[in-house]
This record gives structure tokens, C-alpha cells and sequence, in this order.
């Protein structure tokens, strides 16, 4: 059956300039949570921790989230401001996130193990409060930058684009705070790091605030319901928390992102360590060159490969079978790192010194994350239209915050989880070398089969999203019928 398609009115076009401003947050959005999971690797290997606490830092704070993030959709969807209603938390939040970050690694070694422990967990707390206070808002902002089902897809390519660019460089952390030329210890390394860091999002965060307009900032005195006391509002959050989760379109993007993007997550560090002990027979430094330039190819292939192909593909099949195609590419990339990360062949295709054996799955496994964030980000934003219909509100806010809130809980019970599975295959810091046969078989094992399941089961959770290009365009007319075009 052929695919109706509809043409984008040029006044649903965003600028060129509020798309990149847009980028740019999303740069900053996915820049804490990319330095901070590849930097956590100093944790173990600079200050000696436990594998199972690391991971209970990782994931403790984003469980804080559970009622940061839902409370912060709500107060930013009824927030009535002259700035609107999302670009002044953006504005604090950006700031506020880049100092802590930048804060909580300036620690030397010398400490316990539990007071890294304390000291790291409260930080990471306090961080992801100032992410809430930034990223929710942010990423409601750019479900209702357009009511265009294609410029949609458009404004998160557009976003992924930039957001990819953290995956880019973030990669090369260890390299960098491991390099004697460059840092007497990792740890030294660590701190000069966070304070760029921190600076960029400074910087760059707060672009979306100044830069990207809102339409729909006067919604919030116009389509919530008034409330007078502190009980009437408790109430209508909790209202509007449940009918939010009872829309099955959006558990469906929820069920498929959780299980996608934490399957990558799990074992986002055990890549590492098969590179450093099994193909580089431990050799940190080499492991953290090819960790490198895995995320670097990773990244350049989503920019230059990925985000083009999956905005095209969507626009000509429809966001659900571009996810779909996407998805089942990635697979493919985790299967053939058996073969690839294996010494026995990295050295069949060398450019410049450099094997490119070990980067090949690179570039298919870009098409799962890339592929993700491209599609799910535009059918988040149509689910709010179809919302409205039914409630009569604009509540991009608290779909935003329990979406990534999903995102979060799966980080939490990824994190948590990684350190006892790096401790299920025997894996001890202290052998370095020496590392056991079956210890590097499970590495491998584990590196490979788990996002695989995870990948499938995200598939047979999108097979069933049913908002067409043609149910959305039916959708915003009768929206447009009933409020006025907006």
C-alpha cells in the first residue's frame, strides 16, 4: 500500500538558526551523561574502587529522577512567564548542571574507597537535579517547535546531529587522561577534563533559551485548569501523570527506548575492556586509542550516515519502518564484533598504522542509537498532538520527563548492573594481564548478546505504533479546527 504524503507549509519551517541553537542543547544534553560514563572508567582504574560501587553511583542518582523529572515537566507546562514557559529553566539549569559537573571532579587520590563512594554519589545527585532543571524543559521544547509531521523529523535530525558530537569526542577521554604526555595520572587528567566540560554547557546550553522561540509559551494560562491551593495541584499532577502513561503510543516509544538505548548502555564499558585485555593483550593505552576511534566512527557515521539515511528513509516509509530497518542494522553491527574484535584478524586491513577491522562494526552499530533518536524524538512530538485531542491539553513537559525518565530508570538499572556483570566474568583489576581465558570469552559474550535481545525486543515494541503520516495530519486538523491554527 503507497504511503500518503504531505507536502511542509513554509510557515512550519523552523530557521536554520533556531535548529542549531536547538543542536547545540542537545549537544549539552547528551554531553553530561557521555563524559560522565566515560570518564567513571578512572573510578576503577585511577582510584582502585569496586566495579559495583561505580555502579551504584552511576545508577542511584538517576533513580532521584523518578520525581525530579515528572515535577519538572509539570511546573514547566504550567509555568506563565514573559520567556515562556521552557527558556528560563534552560537558562539556570544549563548553568547550573556545567558548574557541578565541573565541581565534583576536582578530587585527588589519597581517599578511602567509601569516601569516594559518599562524595561521588551525593555529587552525581545534585548533577542530575540540575539536569532535570534543564533537560526537561529542553526536550519538551523541541516536541512543539513545529506541528509539521515531516519538519519534525527534520528539527530531531537536526538535534541528533549535534548530539552525536559529545559521542564524537567523549570516547577519546581516556585516551587523553591516561596519556603520560599529557597528565601525570588519570586523575589529574579527570579534572583538567570536567572543567571543559562544564565550560561547554555553560556556554552552549543556554543557546536554546536565547536563540529558539516558543509556540505554544502562552498555553499554560489558556489550557490547564486553574488551581488554587498546594492539594488541588498535587491532585492534578497525579492526574495527569497517569493519564500521560495510560497513552499507548507513548509506551510503546517508552518500551522501545528503554530497551534499545540501556541495551547499549549495559555494556557501553565492557567494549573497553575487551579492547584493552583480549584484542591488546593489556595495553591501556592502545585500548583507550581504538576506544576512540570506535566512538569517533560511531559518531561520524551517525552524522554523515545515519541521521541523512533515517530522516530519508522516514520521510519515504514512515518513522515506524525507518526504526525498524534501523534497528535490525545495528544487530548486524554487534554480530560481526565477533569476528572484529579478535586478534587473530585485526590486522587483515591496516590504513596508516591502524587496523580498521576493529571499526568496522562501528558503523553499523550507529544505526541503532542514531536510527532511535532521529525517529522517536518526532513520534514523541505527534503522540502530544494526539494527546491534546483526548485532553485538551499541551503537556509536552511530563511526556518529555517520563519519557527520559524511562531512559534514566534503565541507565540506573544499566549502571547498577554493569559492575556485577564485569564482576560476573571474573574480571579482577588486580591480575591486569593475567586475565583468565574464560574471563575474556564472557567479555566478549556479554559485549555482544545483550544488546542484541534488548534490540529486538525494542522492534517488536515499535511493530505496534500506529501514527501514520496520514493519522497525524488528520490529528493537527482537528486540533487546528478546534483552537485555531498555531
Amino acid at each position: 500500500m503507497s504511503v500518503k504524503h504531505y507536502a511542509t507549509a513554509p510557515e512550519d519551517r523552523i530557521a536554520i538558526l533556531q535548529k542549531v541553537a536547538y543542536g547545540l542543547g542537545m549537544l549539552c544534553n547528551n554531553l553530561i551523561p557521555a563524559a560522565l560514563g566515560c570518564m567513571a572508567v578512572v573510578l576503577n582504574l585511577g582510584l582502585g574502587m569496586n566495579p559495583a560501587l561505580i555502579g551504584y553511583i552511576m545508577s542511584f542518582p538517576r533513580l532521584v529522577d523518578a520525581f525530579t523529572d515528572p515535577v519538572m515537566g509539570y511546573v514547566s507546562d504550567n509555568t506563565k512567564s514573559r520567556f515562556g514557559r521552557r527558556r528560563p529553566y534552560i537558562f539556570f539549569g544549563a548553568i547550573l548542571s556545567g558548574v557541578i559537573f565541573a565541581l565534583i571532579w576536582q578530587l585527588g587520590a589519597g581517599h578511602s574507597e567509601m569516601f569516594y563512594f559518599w562524595f561521588f554519589l551525593i555529587g552525581c545527585i545534585l548533577l542530575f537535579v540540575g539536569t532535570t532543571v534543564f533537560a526537561t524543559p529542553f526536550i519538551a521544547f523541541g516536541y512543539e517547535m513545529t506541528p509539521d509531521y515531516h519538519e519534525r523529523t527534520r528539527v530531531m535530525a537536526w538535534a541528533n546531529w549535534f548530539g552525536q558530537i559529545p559521542w564524537l569526542l567523549c570516547p577519546w577521554f581516556w585516551w587523553i587522561m591516561a596519556n603520560k604526555n599529557f597528565f601525570e595520572t588519570s586523575v589529574d587528567g579527570a579534572r583538567a577534563i570536567a572543567l571543559g566540560v562544564g565550560a561547554t554547557v555553560v556556554i552552549l546550553g543556554i543557546m536554546p533559551a536565547i536563540f529558539c522561540k516558543e509556540r505554544y509559551k502562552n498555553t499554560a494560562g489558556t489550557e490547564t485548569k486553574s488551581v488554587k491551593g498546594a492539594l488541588d495541584k498535587i491532585k492534578e499532577f497525579g492526574t495527569g501523570f497517569v493519564n500521560t502513561i495510560k497513552v499507548p503510543p507513548f509506551l510503546k516509544l517508552c518500551t522501545a527506548t528503554f530497551f534499545l538505548f540501556n541495551g547499549f548502555m549495559l555494556v557501553s564499558g565492557l567494549g573497553m575492556y575487551v579492547l584493552i585485555y583480549y584484542l591488546f593483550g593489556g595495553d591501556t593505552v592502545m585500548g583507550g586509542k581504538y576506544s576512540g576511534l570506535f566512538g569517533t566512527t560511531s559518531a561520524l557515521s551517525t552524522i554523515f550516515i545515519v541521521i541523512p539515511l533515517v530522516t530519508r528513509l522516514s520521510t519515504k516509509l514512515g518513522k515506524r519502518k525507518a526504526f525498524i530497518i534501523s534497528t535490525s542494522i545495528s544487530i548486524l553491527g554487534f554480530l560481526i564484533k565477533w569476528w572484529c574484535f579478535n586478534p587473530e584478524y585485526a590486522h587483515l586491513i591496516v590504513f596508516k598504522g591502524i587496523s580498521l577491522i576493529p571499526l568496522l562494526p562501528a558503523v553499523l552499530i550507529s544505526f541503532g542509537i542514531g536510527g532511535l533518536f532521529t525517529t522517536v524524538g518526532a513520534m514523541m512530538a505527534d503522540t502530544c498532538d494526539l494527546d491534546e485531542l483526548s485532553s485538551g491539553s499541551r503537556r509536552e513537559g511530563v511526556f518529555g520527563a517520563i519519557y527520559w525518565w524511562t531512559v534514566k530508570l534503565g541507565m540506573s538499572v544499566a549502571f547498577a548492573l554493569s559492575g556485577h556483570v564485569l564482576n560476573a566474568t571474573g574480571f579482577n583489576v588486580e591480575l591486569g594481564t593475567a586475565q583468565a581465558a574464560k574471563t575474556l570469552l564472557m567479555l566478549r559474550v556479554f559485549d555482544i548478546i545483550i544488546p542484541i535481545i534488548t534490540s529486538i525486543i525494542a522492534i517488536l515494541a515499535i511493530v505496534f505504533y500506529k501514527i501514520t503520516e496520514e493519522r497525524a495530519h488528520e490529528i493537527r486538523a482537528e486540533l487546528e479546527k478546534r483552537r485555531g491554527k498555531n
